[in-house]
């Protein structure tokens, strides 16, 4: 099991946020709309953030990762550089970033507190206007120099943008090793660049489908501990776990509620499947389904009002959406092949999906109503999506014929930026927390 004290490290790591010069001036021109179809990256300077140590040099480097993997910015390569910042509390020589054209500019410094805190700060620059768009410091412990990079990255993303990043993040998924055979299935935890990586969980027993509180820190997912399946609660920071419930027969794909007081499952019954909510509170059930079907995979809207499920009631697995009690349950999935492991995006504007078809597995996304589908990546077996909780960016599992085992992949919602998120062994299911407090 995890230690608890990780997790309280974590929490102090943001620290204060403050905004201690401009605000974004009027003149400013450099942004990226994000609603456009063909987005070109933005090609963004991030200078070696000044310390006494590599520590600065770090830090720039995991910013500029992580703007890149978004795929809305292109970093620099720093022999391009002209000016050496020496003093990055001053307006930079604006010409100098202008000539290899850097639309944007990170300057930053990072020392040492009395107390033994490190202070980051960086200051975001606008060459053609130039002016400082924002600039903010923060204050965290040593071995946190990674997440105040991902909260600086954030800040740069939603200061350009005008959205919410999801830098600063994590990853729960299923760390998978051995040979395939006798695989051993382990509840991991990692930063959403595959760093940091941690198990929750041993190797004695099988985990599935782990999914992340929208809420809080804490996870639900299914393990056949003691050749029981069953769906267990995991408090990330204190490591406390729970048995959510005892049901007859198999329970399948756990998930949240958005205010994280329900978990919605299947179970299944006497050879179908139907779909159920339990209050977290009372422990009470109710049936939401009733069909002689398999109704499995289901996912809330993010206002709770609606929920997608997976259903073969039609005689092959396609989407669904019904009310949250249960009524009006419509299918919104017509196209060629089989359909399956809807989840509603953060947004609420699209549902993303598994599609099976041609002897390939295909990530995709329709809006609620069925209508805009969109493959973003087919391969031979891809599956499982979740977002990132900002809506802009999918992760998904992906196994390649006569492969070993399956990897972690991310992808935007233009199809074109797909990346593999690299684990130390394979990995399946992941699951997309929010924002870290």
């Amino acid at each position: 099991m995890i230690k608890s004290s990780f997790f309280r490290a974590v929490m102090v790591a943001a620290g204060m946020l403050t905004a201690f010069m401009a605000a974004t001036p009027a003149n400013a021109v450099v942004e990226i709309n994000i609603n456009k179809g063909n987005i070109q990256p933005l090609p963004i300077a991030v200078t070696d953030f000044q310390s006494n140590n590599d520590l600065g040099a770090q830090i720039s480097q995991v910013i500029a990762a992580d703007l890149q993997r978004s795929g809305l910015f292109a970093p620099i390569n720093k022999q391009a550089f002209i000016e050496k910042i020496s003093d990055p509390n001053k307006a930079p020589r604006f010409e100098d970033w202008k000539v290899i054209n850097a639309q944007a500019l990170v300057t930053g410094r990072i020392t040492r507190e009395n107390d033994g805190r490190l202070r980051a700060e960086f200051r975001l620059w606008d060459t053609f206007a130039g002016s400082q768009m924002t600039g903010q410091q923060f204050f965290t412990q040593p071995e946190n120099w990674r997440r105040v990079a991902h909260i600086i990255a954030d800040a740069i993303y939603k200061q350009i943008t005008g959205e919410n990043g999801y830098f600063d993040t994590r990853v729960v998924f299923v760390s998978e090793s051995g040979p395939k055979t006798a695989r051993q299935r382990q509840l991991a935890i990692m930063d959403q660049d595959g760093f940091n990586v941690r198990m929750l969980t041993n190797t004695k027993d099988i985990v599935l489908t782990p999914r992340f509180s929208p809420s809080r820190q804490e996870v639900t997912y299914m393990s056949f501990e003691g050749n029981q399946p069953r769906v267990y609660l995991l408090q990330l920071e204190t490591g406390q776990r729970e048995v959510v419930g005892n049901f007859p027969g198999m329970t399948f794909s756990p998930r949240f509620s958005p205010d994280g007081q329900k978990v919605i499952m299947s179970l299944q019954q006497e050879g179908n499947s139907n779909i159920y909510t339990m209050d977290l509170r009372s422990r009470t059930t109710t049936r939401l389904t009733s069909t002689a079907a398999i109704d499995t995979s289901p996912s809330y809207a993010p206002d709770g009002g609606r929920i997608a499920f997976e259903s073969d009631r039609g005689g092959r697995p396609q989407i669904y959406v019904m009310n949250a009690d249960g009524s009006g349950q419509t299918r919104i999935s017509f196209g060629d092949g089989s359909y399956s492991t809807p989840v509603w995006s953060p947004r609420g504007d699209l549902i993303a999906f598994t599609k099976q078809s041609g002897g390939k597995f295909s990530i995709g996304v329709m809006k609620p109503d069925g209508s805009g589908e969109r493959i973003l990546t087919t391969g031979f077996h891809n599956e499982g999506p979740t977002w990132a909780p900002n809506g802009r960016v999918l992760m998904f599992f992906r196994q390649n014929a006569g492969a070993g085992g399956p990897q972690l992949y991310s992808i935007d919602l233009t199809g074109y930026n797909e990346l593999q998120v690299k684990t130390p062994s394979y990995g399946s299911d992941p699951a997309w927390s929010p924002l870290l407090e």
